[in-house]
């Protein structure tokens, strides 16, 4: 599965964004689609998760109540919507997906098979 996440950009504090991952052919049904992220000098860390079969959804507690993953009826693109962004959340986003990662696992990045190529993220101050 080859996935693409797009949607980053520039945005001033308090703003929005919305990233999208899709995958380049096929639905991402039967996966988990994860949402990381990695800020200069720093490592990957968990953002978000959806269970593609059924809906569970899981947030890192640093984004929880402002971010919010959610996917299209198709199967075929998950989004991250990002509200009320500061400048910590400046980073490269990674859209990844698993088929065996469960839900001990659904926040370690080395559970996930296949990555995007990243999407950056900058919020000003």
């Amino acid at each position: 599965v080859q996935l693409q996440a797009f949607g980053g950009g520039l945005v001033q504090a308090g703003g929005s964004l919305r990233l999208s991952c899709a995958p380049s052919g096929g639905t991402l049904r039967g996966y988990v689609v994860g949402w990381f992220r990695q800020a200069p000098g720093k490592e990957r860390e968990f953002v978000a998760a959806m269970k593609m079969n059924g809906d569970s959804t899981f947030y890192s507690t640093s984004v929880k109540g402002r971010f919010s993953i959610s996917r299209d009826n198709a199967k075929t693109t998950v989004y991250l919507q990002m509200n009320a962004l500061n400048p910590e959340d400046t980073a490269v986003y990674f859209c990844s997906a698993g088929s065996r990662v469960i839900n001990t696992s659904v926040r370690v990045a080395a559970a996930y098979d296949y990555w995007g190529q990243g999407t950056e993220v900058t919020v000003s101050s």
